[in-house]
């Protein structure tokens, strides 16, 4: 086997690595963590391994760019252009991003490139809003709450009224 057939074996393994990690992927993030130093690097790849779900790794534009060919994330292709970084997220479609964001105001140099969720390409200043919606189940806990909030309202009403009633009625009682 010649060095280029090795390479070549090479290329297409890495491409069958990102295609496998598209087709379990909730979301994809595009960064551009050009400018990085090696502590800060660590660090966001700390916090990204701490996330849930969440997988970050470092790939040549080529390399995606086979991988993403003919898939739903075909429109991620204009932006590959310089240094390329990807966030996939497998469990929240948001915690990719949400975790990257966190590491924005330490890392200013960090940048979103764009991001793909459920086959809708998103741009840098969407993936943004997008990092700031809350998870899954922080959105399911807020709507409980909601919930529970004019229950636990109502029955203080009913509580009172009541204990007001219960009052009234116990002067009476005695006076008989």
């Amino acid at each position: 086997m010649t060095n280029l057939e090795r390479n070549r074996k090479a290329k297409e393994s890495v491409v069958d690595e990102i295609r496998d990690r598209l087709s379990r992927a909730k979301s994809v993030v595009l960064i551009d963590s050009c400018g990085l130093t090696v502590a800060q690097d660590t660090a966001l790849r700390k916090s990204l391994r701490k996330a849930d779900g969440v997988e970050y790794k470092v790939y040549k534009n080529t390399m995606i760019e086979f991988a993403i060919e003919g898939t739903d994330f075909a429109g991620l292709k204009e932006y590959l252009k310089g240094p390329t970084a990807v966030a996939f997220s497998y469990n929240d479609a948001t915690a990719a991003a949400a975790a990257i964001s966190k590491n924005l105001k330490a890392m200013p140099v960090l940048e979103f490139k764009a991001s793909a969720i459920d086959g809708e390409i998103y741009d840098a200043a969407k993936t943004k809003a997008i990092a700031d919606i809350p998870s899954r189940e922080v959105l399911l806990s807020r709507l409980l709450g909601s919930f529970k909030s004019p229950m636990a309202g109502f029955a203080r009403l009913i509580q009172a009224i009541a204990e007001k009633n219960g009052e009234s009625a116990a002067p009476a009682q005695s006076a008989e």
